[in-house]
């Protein structure tokens, strides 16, 4: 993280400001589905944590809980996703996919 040590990360390639969150989710894939953890999320994408990763260039639907108190709402929002898998990486020994979201719609 840089010298600015706020929660929310951003880095020079990328366009939305990221924000740390673990938030349970259901990834479904062409080939079923998993159960994962969020790391980030932003406007355009997630980061998420899962035993058994979808490939790369996959298509998923995930819908994210949005907490009441954090979407400032007096009860929790879905969000209800898809996209697709644009790479993987390790974080201390736990696969991670990072996730484009393509298409979006909100469920109050």
């Amino acid at each position: 993280m840089s010298a600015r040590g706020s929660a929310a990360v951003t880095d020079q390639v990328r366009t939305a400001v990221r924000f740390p969150m673990k938030l349970s989710l259901q990834v479904t894939t062409a080939d079923g589905s998993l159960d994962a953890t969020t790391e980030n999320i932003s406007a355009n994408g997630i980061l998420f944590s899962a035993a058994k990763l979808p490939p790369v260039n996959s298509r998923i639907e995930f819908t994210i809980k949005m907490p009441a108190e954090v979407m400032g709402t007096p009860e929790d929002v879905s969000i209800q996703c898809i996209g697709r898998v644009v790479r993987h990486q390790q974080h201390d020994g736990e696969g991670q996919a990072a996730a484009i979201i393509d298409e979006y719609f909100l469920r109050v």
